[in-house]
């Protein structure tokens, strides 16, 4: 999920907490767990200060080893390690119960979007992602704030956030139902489909489509459980031509190609250097398809510039790489 949201859950989970005895008894213990799930419910994306660095860096980290088995033993360890000595009435017991569930559920949800974790590491370094809910989902979001709210001027804070995490587990429910059926269709618009990858939107009844079967590769978006099938490309594997294999060793392509699992490729022969592109399938925006790498190689297939992430014109993708080479 997006930051604000897992604020708003860290809040919402603070306040669940007060349903319990110990918790709802002691001042320090109240307010320590509040600090805690609030810090708990964002640790786990402290590896987003690797954007600092690079977009190949972050890409091939981001959900990695932090939202892994042993870092969600470990966050609330360090939580606990900040808040308790402020906090030394506090129930120590209690107060990492309380931040040890932040930080799994924050990792919980994240498997549910399309980008998805690896949350099974150090067993299995396979994405987990279910792409039932969108990053950042408006009913979720909003549904937390009104509960904040309600708790503000005066509501039972237990109460208020045991009837909201039910009407949001009912909205998963929906959701996996919403998804399930575009799955139907897909299957019936192409049936010999090897891979079908369905991604949410913030909108409920939107989903992208991406798929393949052996020969194309197909993108498409499904509204109101309508199926349409907007883009398809000839299926042509990749080939190890020196070009390409000299473009694969570059950062940026190495991560895309560690994190795309349904991508087309091109490569460009200039005057003076090659360009090698691979465009992922699933993001397609007003015709457009905004994540890709982009590898440049002089002739000697030396390395000019290259560029990983999110652009949206062919014009600033031109400015990027300028800008990398320069």
């Amino acid at each position: 999920m997006d930051t604000g949201t897992h604020v708003v859950m860290g809040i919402a989970l603070g306040g669940l907490a007060t349903l319990d005895p110990v918790v709802a008894s002691s001042h320090a213990t109240a307010t320590s767990v509040l600090i805690a799930t609030i810090a708990g419910s964002q640790i786990p994306d402290i590896d987003t200060v690797l954007k600092l660095r690079n977009n190949a860096i972050y890409i091939r980290n981001h959900r990695g080893v932090t939202h892994s088995i042993p870092a969600v033993l470990l966050w609330p360890l360090v939580i606990l390690a900040v808040v308790y000595p402020f906090f030394p009435d506090a129930n120590l017991l209690h107060l990492w119960a309380w931040t040890f569930a932040a930080v799994f559920i924050h990792v919980f949800v994240d498997i549910f979007n399309a980008y998805g974790t690896q949350a099974l590491r150090p067993f299995s370094s396979k994405w987990v992602a279910l792409g039932v809910i969108n990053t950042f989902d408006p009913f979720i979001f909003g549904i937390h704030v009104v509960g904040i709210l309600i708790w503000v001027i005066g509501a039972n804070p237990g109460i208020t956030f045991s009837i909201m995490y039910l009407v949001i587990f009912g909205y998963y429910l929906k959701r996996y139902q919403a998804k399930k059926r575009v799955l139907v269709e897909v299957r019936t618009l192409i049936p010999d489909a090897t891979e079908i990858i369905i991604a949410p939107t913030m909108k409920f009844h939107h989903w992208r489509i991406a798929a393949m079967n052996k020969k194309q590769f197909f993108v498409g978006r499904a509204i109101d459980g309508k199926v349409e099938i907007l883009d398809h490309f000839k299926r042509i594997p990749v080939p190890n031509t020196p070009v390409i294999e000299a473009a694969k060793k570059d950062k940026n392509l190495s991560a895309f190609l560690s994190f795309s699992p349904v991508y087309r490729w091109e490569v460009d022969e200039y005057d003076n250097f090659y360009e090698v592109r691979f465009i992922d399938l699933r993001y397609r925006s007003n015709g457009h398809y905004p994540f890709v790498a982009v590898v440049q190689l002089d002739c000697d297939l030396n390395p000019i510039s290259s560029y990983t992430g999110w652009v949206f014109s062919e014009k600033k993708l031109r400015k990027k790489l300028s800008i990398i080479s320069s």
